[in-house]
């Protein structure tokens, strides 16, 4: 799978990291839509949620964790959201696994 975001895992592409392990990558979104807009993705490529499988469970619970890691660190973790975009009808974009986190202004719900 050949994505922006696996150029970025890659190093062909340069990004704002914030955070990287051996399992995954977090960067900020070159279009933010939130005062703090960070993307966490696995290096693993997986395109989108619905298509993990069981033996990504952990992956997906280090994602987790990782992103609410990365909102203390931010000194964001009392107020953000994270998002999961499914598919283009969801509005997914880049079809490797993102989770956004988003902090820095009100949401509303449900969201759009």
């Amino acid at each position: 799978m050949d994505t922006i975001f696996s150029k970025i895992i890659n190093r062909e592409i340069p990004a704002d990291i914030v955070y990287e392990d051996d399992l995954c990558l977090a960067f900020r979104d070159v279009n933010p839509q939130a005062p703090t807009h960070i993307l966490v993705i696995p290096k693993k490529p997986i395109s989108k949620l619905a298509e993990s499988l069981p033996g990504d469970e952990p992956l997906l619970g280090h994602l987790l964790l990782t992103a609410n890691r990365i909102a203390e660190s931010e000194g964001i973790d009392d107020a953000f959201r994270l998002v999961i975009n499914n598919g283009e009808g969801a509005g997914q974009t880049v079809f490797h696994l993102h989770i956004h986190i988003l902090a820095g202004r009100p949401f509303t719900w449900p969201p759009g």
